[in-house]
């Protein structure tokens, strides 16, 4: 998701919410212009039929694919799926409330904490070389030696 997180700062978020749409919805979670255009096309079908259904999707998009954004869009909370219908819902804004909040928390916290506990499964140790050419410390001498 390549979220611009200045954009949605207080002083431009007023002037985009004086003139709102659809595009910059989708530029939030889709860098490439025809997925962008993809998904805005559906939410923006969405939105004005106040439900719908694959059959009723636009002919311009497939339908396989339009079943992969709408469920993208069930997952990230922009739309509801009950039965055959997406419908519009809101599950979105107050969960990223709450990761604000608690990123705000931890931040302003002062307690000390252990990532080894934290992460008890999580590898520590820098990788084995698994490849590629050899690099001891002859060789690194050698190639000194040649280079000069």
């Amino acid at each position: 998701m390549p979220i611009k997180y200045w954009e949605f700062e207080d002083a431009p978020l007023k002037e985009k919410l004086k003139n709102v749409n659809v595009r910059e919805i989708a530029k939030i979670f889709f860098d490439n212009e025809t997925e962008a255009y993809r998904f805005a096309a559906l939410l923006l079908e969405v939105k004005k039929r106040k439900q719908l259904k694959l059959k009723e999707v636009p002919e311009h998009i497939p339908i396989a694919t339009a079943k992969r954004y709408l469920d993208y869009a069930v997952q990230i909370g922009l739309l509801n799926h009950e039965g055959t219908t997406y419908t519009i819902t809101d599950r979105f804004t107050k969960p990223l409330r709450n990761i604000a909040t608690y990123i705000k928390a931890w931040m302003e916290s002062s307690t000390e904490e252990d990532l080894t506990i934290q992460f008890p499964n999580a590898r520590t140790v820098k990788q084995d070389k698994r490849g590629g050419r050899a690099t001891s410390e002859t060789d690194t001498n050698q190639e000194r030696e040649s280079d000069q």
